[in-house]
């Protein structure tokens, strides 16, 4: 399959994000040296003759009504990364393209190899793409060829709105664009043009072992990268799913009733997908895209691989009050973030539906109380009781290790260990009367000394503590331990 990436151009992104109009030109600010200059201008400033760079006291000389506001590239940055994001609805293979920008410009790369007739087509994307950006209330233009290089130059110096450059058309694309097509440096493009090299077309036929003396490799590396001759990956905000399904609306959804039939239908077809794979989800993602230009996502999982579409939408369930719609849904995708291979299984007599009913269970519990709520206890090697135990997955296969055979231990362990007041003992130095929980006990009897020493890599300096089940004259049963003069209850029996 062809590759097919397109570079979305937002050349005002800094002033159109805030989606504030002040009824009159306004610029960007920031700090250079002891002045002010101005970062990023909107589109009346720019109309006004003001441009980025320029002294801010001069811009306020020329047009006397201008407003300003400090520039904030952090949060440029996360409103692109934001919209990276929203562009997910594409494709999953989206990233933020600020670093070859500057002037409060911004960009985005999409991989849509193989999304494109989702929507009908490569311009029909690229239609939709831009109207919705500019519903946002973001002027765009867009790029759309086989390499990020060449889109990147078609969305900025093509002269269309929507330029899109066919298969392996990329020569004849890029050959009447001037040099900064290239994402070079300035200086760069300067002495270009200097050497009379004013089209990409003339650069093309220089070998280039003859352009790096004059202007560095760079200019060849990105000629070859915007031909196709070398590589050059788009890497996604986030790793693209094995699997993922995806439902449009012809008009926005917000009702409870419409989202669940939405993940009813999402969850049918991904099944389909996975039981043609022959794989199980492990887990799940639910990414709701807003008509405001946000998105909103959940994430559920199994405690097995799993691909029946009842099971799936149950815990999608649990957390659809989680979604807020907002003024409304446009997208929904559901992708299978991790799988395993999961092929059919020929039940036999005892058809292991137990099996099959615990697993469904511990998945909606997981799901409404948390990940990691729902686990098993697993013997860990090791003589310290409040360390005797670690914590697994519910269905993990448990190893090699046993339970070690040790005296009896209380079914309750506390930590930290409370105090333990000793009000008496006996001749041979038991506890005859103490004091815990706030009532005064009489000890009818003592047994199992047991003397623990903690492991020395962990505390080398500690004293060993002495352990006594003892019983009171109310029956009740404690685990006392003395560590040096002090006394503590570690658990309790029954």
């Amino acid at each position: 399959m062809t590759r097919r990436v397109v570079s979305l151009w937002l050349p005002r992104f800094a002033t159109e994000r805030r989606r504030a109009d002040p009824g009159c030109p306004w610029v960007l600010a920031r700090g250079d040296g002891d002045r002010l200059t101005v970062a990023a201008v909107d589109a009346r400033a720019a109309a006004a003759g003001l441009t980025p760079g320029l002294p801010l006291a001069e811009a306020r000389a020329q047009v006397p009504d201008l407003l300003s506001e400090p520039h904030d590239p952090a949060a440029d940055a996360r409103a692109l990364h934001r919209l990276a994001a929203w562009c997910g609805r594409y494709t999953p293979w989206t990233a933020p393209d600020g670093g070859h920008d500057s002037a409060g410009a911004a960009g985005v790369l999409l991989d849509v190899t193989g999304c494109a007739h989702l929507f009908g087509g490569e311009a029909a994307l690229l239609a939709d793409l831009l109207a919705r950006l500019h519903d946002l209330g973001l002027s765009a233009r867009a790029g759309l060829a086989g390499t990020v290089g060449a889109a990147w130059a078609l969305a900025r110096f093509a002269g269309e709105t929507a330029a899109i450059c066919p298969e392996g058309g990329e020569h004849d694309a890029l050959a009447p664009l001037p040099p900064e097509a290239l994402r070079i440096a300035p200086a760069q493009a300067g002495m270009l043009h200097r050497l009379g090299l004013t089209r990409l077309e003339a650069l093309c036929a220089i070998p280039p072992e003859t352009l790096a003396p004059r202007v560095g490799r760079t200019v060849a590396q990105r000629l070859d990268q915007a031909l196709g001759r070398a590589g050059e990956p788009v890497t996604p905000i986030a790793p693209a799913p094995p699997l993922r399904v995806r439902r449009a609306f012809a008009e926005p959804i917000g009702r409870r009733e419409d989202i669940r039939a939405a993940m009813e239908e999402l969850a049918a077809a991904l099944a389909r997908r996975l039981e043609t794979d022959q794989q199980g989800a492990r887990r799940l993602a639910l990414t709701l895209y807003r008509v405001d230009g946000s998105l909103q996502t959940v994430a559920v999982g199994t405690s097995r691989a799993s691909r029946e579409p009842a099971h799936l939408t149950r815990l999608l369930h649990e957390r659809l009050d989680e979604l807020d719609a907002g003024f409304g849904v446009e997208v929904a995708t559901l992708a299978a973030t991790a799988v395993e291979r999961f092929t059919a299984a020929q039940a036999g007599l005892g058809t292991g539906r137990e099996r099959d009913d615990l697993a469904a269970l511990i998945d909606r519990l997981t799901a409404r109380l948390g990940e990691g709520a729902v686990a098993r206890p697993h013997p860990r090697d090791t003589h310290t009781p409040e360390r005797a135990v670690t914590w697994m997955p519910p269905l993990s296969r448990p190893g090699a290790d046993a339970w070690p055979a040790v005296p009896p231990r209380p079914v309750r362990l506390f930590y930290p260990a409370p105090r333990l007041d000793v009000r008496g003992y006996t001749s041979d130095g038991r506890p005859r009367a103490l004091h815990w929980g706030g009532l005064d006990h009489r000890v009818a009897a003592a047994e199992g000394l047991e003397r623990l020493s903690p492991a020395w890599w962990r505390a080398p300096e500690a004293a060993p503590r002495d352990h006594l089940r003892l019983e009171t004259d109310a029956g009740r049963r404690l685990w006392a331990a003395r560590h040096g003069e002090r006394w503590s209850v570690q658990g309790v029996f029954g």
